[in-house]
């Protein structure tokens, strides 16, 4: 069994600077897995790890982008 790490709700906030309030949003509205224990919760890194998976955005193609400007503009509004 592996020892999981886990971090209290201020640590989690500090560490992506926001405020408490959020991390604690995040955790009633299931977007964020904790565990509670005793009058706070914690959660596991792996939890975080997957919760600020689930939220980054994909970079833009730059490619893409600079093949259509090359072309002369975007082709999904050609006639």
């Amino acid at each position: 069994m592996t020892r999981e790490q886990y971090q209290t709700v201020k640590e989690v906030a500090d560490l992506l600077k926001v405020n408490e309030a959020s991390v604690r949003n995040w955790i009633k509205s299931g977007q964020l897995r904790a565990i509670e224990i005793g009058k706070g919760w914690r959660v596991a890194d792996s939890d975080l790890e997957a919760f600020l998976c689930s939220h980054s955005t994909r970079a833009k193609d730059i490619t893409h982008q600079e093949d259509e400007a090359s072309q002369g503009g975007d082709s999904e509004h050609e006639s």
